[in-house]
């Protein structure tokens, strides 16, 4: 047994003979999921059809539990290796039991008659998607959702070792999004499959990932742990980003911050902030936030929304020249909006500022 169950060795990929990435490398072990990230048009879906075949390499070598993979038999790989492409598949006159079983091709022979342990087989992988009761149902009738999880049972079908997947949630809402992914999370972790697929959900690719890879430029440009994918600000490098902003430890965009002078002071803490945050920079009102401890919940969604940031240092009290430097802050405010909906010993600097806010400003103070 290879300590890699799928990896490359300076494998090229392209078009027409045309070079599009060189000299990659990927590595993926038994019970690991590793996933391409990357700007649209970087050569994510050409790096899985050449490791499928479905595009042939323009060099270097796909290596299948140790074994060259050009040097295999087709059948050989459908029992170690199955897919499951964006192409929106949508077979006609089938039910979904009979788009399931098609995955049993590489045991059933040329005639594809199933046995009663092929029949099983079906059976056990339409469980494991959460499609049992989809059994008999025309494929053409259930949602996308629906779809992906028969899709799904098919490749389980064929019992690989390896599933390959291109952008398996693109056209599923957050609902299925989730099922989908906890099933491939379930399937890596129970019975030690390998997964290598790629994502547009950059937060999803953050949450499920073992190994990450980045494709930019038409070139690996760097492979980790999503730790070390998601730090730094690489992200926001890794697509080019010139608005807004990515936050490494939640995983989610941020339109950027309106321009201008602070109109509104904004008094929040403990995640109470966010919303008002958001509906000022939708409304395009450039605002100030604090105090904010650094490690506040409110504090990564204040940085990238508010044009100033009062903020303190985390753990630590919070000294009489943060106060006055709010304070300074809010004379120059036609108002100020406090969501705190109860002040302690640990917040107490916002309630001297709420009460002197009421005496500076005419404005009432709520956060509606």
């Amino acid at each position: 047994m290879h300590e890699f169950l799928v990896h490359t060795d300076g494998l090229t990929v392209g078009y027409r003979g045309v070079p599009l990435i060189r000299d990659i490398t990927l590595q993926v072990r038994r019970g690991e999921i590793l996933t391409l990230i990357g700007p649209n048009g970087a050569g994510k879906s050409t790096i899985l059809k050449s490791i499928i075949r479905q595009l042939m390499p323009l060099g270097g070598t796909v290596y299948l539990d140790g074994r060259d993979m050009s040097g295999m038999h087709e059948r050989a790989i459908a029992q170690r290796l199955s897919v499951l492409m964006t192409d929106r598949s949508r077979p006609e006159l089938m039910t979904c039991g009979e788009v399931a079983a098609a995955g049993r091709y590489p045991y059933t022979g040329r005639l594809g008659i199933l046995s009663a342990a092929d029949r099983a087989k079906v059976h056990e992988a339409m469980a494991l998607v959460h499609a049992e009761a989809l059994y008999d149902r025309s494929f053409d009738e259930i949602s996308d959702g629906q779809r992906q999880r028969v899709l799904l049972a098919r490749a389980i079908c064929q019992e690989p070792e390896v599933i390959v997947l291109d952008e398996p949630t693109s056209f599923l809402d957050i609902h299925y999004k989730a099922e989908l992914l906890t099933i491939l999370k379930r399937l890596v972790r129970e019975k030690q499959i390998a997964l290598i697929l790629s994502l547009h959900e950059i937060d999803l690719a953050q949450k499920i990932s073992d190994r990450i890879v980045c494709i930019r430029s038409h070139a690996v440009d760097r492979c980790g742990t999503p730790e070390e994918i998601f730090s730094g600000g690489y992200l926001e490098r890794l697509y080019g980003m010139t608005a807004g902003s990515f936050d490494e430890h939640y995983g989610g965009i941020e339109l950027a911050a309106v321009p201008g002078p602070p109109r509104v002071f904004v008094i929040g803490g403990g995640g109470s902030g966010i919303p008002v945050y958001r509906r000022l920079q939708r409304q395009g009102i450039p605002f100030a936030a604090g105090i904010l401890h650094e490690n506040d919940l409110d504090c990564p969604a204040a940085r990238a929304l508010a044009a100033q940031v009062i903020t303190e240092q985390a753990w630590q009290p919070v000294r009489p020249q943060t106060i006055a430097q709010a304070k300074a802050v809010i004379d120059h405010c036609a108002q100020v909006l406090c969501c705190v909906p109860a002040f302690g010993p640990l917040n107490n600097c916002n309630r001297q500022l709420a009460e002197y806010a009421g005496s500076r400003l005419a404005a009432v103070m709520d956060s509606t």
